[in-house]
């Protein structure tokens, strides 16, 4: 089960999920397969610290205001309150998941296996430390994964300014920038070799306007000649493509904003110690005023923002640690290509190899309190000797130091949950492993593909040599009867526990279901559940009347003679079972339901309950009734199978009334094998 995060109560895509799962999972035991659907629930480390921040911000107070242990125990309670909410709501919703192995992704045993594998990364060179441009969040004080950061077109200005010529400082150099605060820290002005205009400059130095400062003209094919002048200010420490520039060309790095959204003293009087937006308009103002802003113009272009709070990202240069992710990426794309595991929908597989051939480096350091603590240990304090190591070590084995300071960074959580199917079946019972691994299918929503399934692939084939799973079902989103996301700030999020209160979980499973075709989000209205409350009442009423008309009955050594209809209507049901088992195979979820669906209300009730009905009551022979019986009590038993991975609430109460069943298990005997 992809482990619900354990900070809030479920929403409608965890019903969808449940749904889809417990489909899956009730579908094979029927079939008589060795089964394990294992739950748990994520710590979620960035995303809990956010909603508790909330929380303590709604009270008056703030994160900084406690110490870490204090901190860190103030969200534990926190999460273990909503834990057991979220573990009651899915067994409401119809989870038969096997919760004697319900783990959860800081219980001890799950963070040693993630150490281990962090230890194994770092033995083999996959995990570095070392300064590069991150994604940081001036509010929450913490660097962010690329994946984690979203974009927004929004409208701004491009400035554009003179950078005159130290040799020659009555002729210029021009550049636009959309962050004229930033050039406080360029090291560089870069330009396309193959850009006639400005070759002949390539080699010289300019002045950086109110700075006063020599830096050198760069040519370097990364540079786009279309962009503005076609020359672009370099800054090392405050954008991830003059980093590398700054890497080719050996340039200084300067940070000129700091993680506390203001200017550093490297940014220099009068600007040290201003918010971002207050130094860029100084510094528009003083470009203006010394005659060095060529000119200002209206520039809409893409915005990354921290997908939580929606504050712009500042990429800053920073120390952090980092997983070289590209040959693990390539093992992935390897075990897609040769079938070791497969995407249900075509569409996905190309999404997946589009974004693995373009990845890079995983940040995988995190500067908050709550989650698995990176574990390393620095020499004496200091910043350059370190040991990777779970225990606090007694003795460096490089410099000889015995004084430690431990690393006050978390994992991602992703670092995590990315090792979730070996690391839970490594530490429930013995033998679960290699018994169930690698695992059979994963199922999900298609917008955590990279968040969690791709890093699932990578970090299951470094840690095991095993793909993790074989097949990837990726389910769409739910959005609402117009089709728009849902949201809290729209107000348009359903409780889907609120749902089921008012017309039951089976209800709610089949109209989530009945739609949910893989390639496409599915629109929800509560309409779709009352549709589906009717055909529960439905099914309800056909049982009402068979389960009278068939007390007493056995069908074992039954002598029938079947009519014209008792054929038509077991050959149908013979096609539809056929027809349900390739769907559930196929995983095309909602062609199953609907078969089952139309089979029970227009086969069944409209026709085999209406034909049986006078051949009980009022029956030509002995034989006629009991043949009438038979054909009842198969076609209800076998529809109630087809139906309860589906409504298993409704289909176990009444198969439990069922006069005739073998041992209480709901196999069809002639199932399609």
């Amino acid at each position: 089960m992809p482990p619900p995060n354990a900070n809030e109560a479920l929403h409608l895509g965890h019903a969808l999920m449940t749904t889809l799962e417990d489909i899956l999972i009730r579908y094979r035991r029927l079939r008589g397969d060795l089964t394990l659907w294992l739950p748990g629930a994520d710590h979620a480390g960035f995303e809990t610290q956010v909603v508790f921040e909330r929380k303590l911000e709604k009270e008056g107070k703030s994160r900084f205001q406690f110490d870490r242990e204090t901190l860190y125990q103030m969200i534990w309670d926190y999460v273990q309150q909503n834990k057991d909410i979220a573990q009651n709501q899915l067994k409401r919703l119809g989870a038969s998941c096997d919760w004697s192995r319900n783990k959860f992704t800081l219980d001890p045993k799950i963070i040693k296996i993630v150490y281990q594998t962090f230890e194994k990364l770092y033995k083999e060179n996959l995990v570095y430390r070392d300064f590069r441009i991150i994604n940081w969040c001036p509010k929450h004080q913490t660097g962010l994964s690329d994946l984690e950061v979203k974009y927004e077109d929004r409208e701004d200005k491009l400035w554009h300014i003179k950078y005159p010529l130290a040799d020659e400082p009555d002729k210029f150099i021009e550049v636009a920038t959309t962050r004229p605060e930033t050039m406080l820290g360029d090291t560089a002005v870069a330009i396309n070799p193959n850009d006639e205009r400005h070759k002949k400059l390539v080699g010289q130095k300019v002045l950086l306007p109110l700075v006063n400062r020599k830096i050198p003209i760069v040519a370097d094919e990364i540079v786009e000649m279309e962009f503005g002048t076609g020359a672009v200010k370099v800054t090392p420490a405050h954008d991830a493509t003059d980093f590398e520039i700054g890497q080719r060309h050996k340039l200084e790095t300067i940070q000129v904003i700091g993680q506390d959204d203001k200017m550093t003293a490297a940014a220099g009087a009068p600007y040290a110690g201003l918010k971002i937006a207050e130094a860029r308009k100084k510094i528009v103002e003083d470009l203006q005023t010394q005659g060095f802003l060529a000119k200002e113009e209206s520039y809409r272009h893409s915005v990354g923002v921290c997908y939580k709070c929606g504050r712009v990202i500042e990429p800053l240069i920073s120390k952090q640690w980092f997983v070289k992710i590209k040959p693990l990426a390539e093992r992935a794309v390897k075990a897609i290509n040769k079938g070791e595991i497969k995407f249900v929908s075509e569409k996905y597989e190309k999404i997946f190899q589009h974004w693995m051939a373009n990845i890079r480096d995983w940040n995988i350091s995190r500067q908050i309190v709550w989650g698995i603590r990176i574990p390393v240990w620095f020499c004496n304090g200091e910043d350059n000797c370190f040991v990777v190591s779970d225990e606090k070590p007694d003795k460096c084995p490089k410099c000889g130091a015995t004084r430690f300071v431990q690393e006050t960074d978390t994992f991602d959580t992703w670092f995590s949950s990315g090792q979730w199917p070996f690391a839970t079946l490594k530490t429930t019972k013995p033998g679960d492993f290699e018994k169930f691994y690698p695992t059979a299918v994963m199922e999900t929503g298609w917008d955590i593909l990279f968040f969690w399934v791709a890093r699932m692939i990578m970090m299951g084939y470094c840690a095991t040599d095993k793909e993790p799973f074989k097949e990837i079902y990726l389910h769409g989103l739910i959005r609402d009867k117009d089709k728009q996301k849902m949201s809290k700030s729209k107000g348009n999020v359903v409780n889907p526990l609120a749902v089921v209160d008012e017309n039951g979980a089976d209800a709610l499973r089949m109209a989530l279901v009945f739609n949910a075709a893989s390639d496409s989000d599915l629109p929800f209205s509560e309409d779709k559940v009352v549709a589906q409350k009717r055909f529960a009442n439905k099914i309800w009423n056909a049982a009402k009347f068979s389960l009278p008309n068939l007390k007493g009955f056995n069908p074992k050594g039954l002598e029938t003679k079947f009519t014209a209809a008792d054929e038509a209507i077991l050959k149908e049901l013979s096609e539809t079972t056929r027809k349900i088992t390739n769907d559930l195979d196929n995983f095309n979820f909602h062609e199953a339901a609907q078969s089952a669906y139309h089979f029970f209300w227009h086969s069944f009730c409209d026709k085999c309950i209406e034909d049986v009905k006078t051949r009980i009551k009022e029956p030509s022979s002995t034989e006629d009734k009991a043949t009438a019986q038979y054909v009842l009590w198969k076609v209800l038993t076998d529809s109630l199978k087809l139906l309860h991975p589906f409504m298993p609430f409704l289909t176990e109460a009444i198969y439990q009334q069922l006069p005739y069943r073998e041992k209480n298990l709901l196999l069809i005997e002639d199932w399609p094998k």
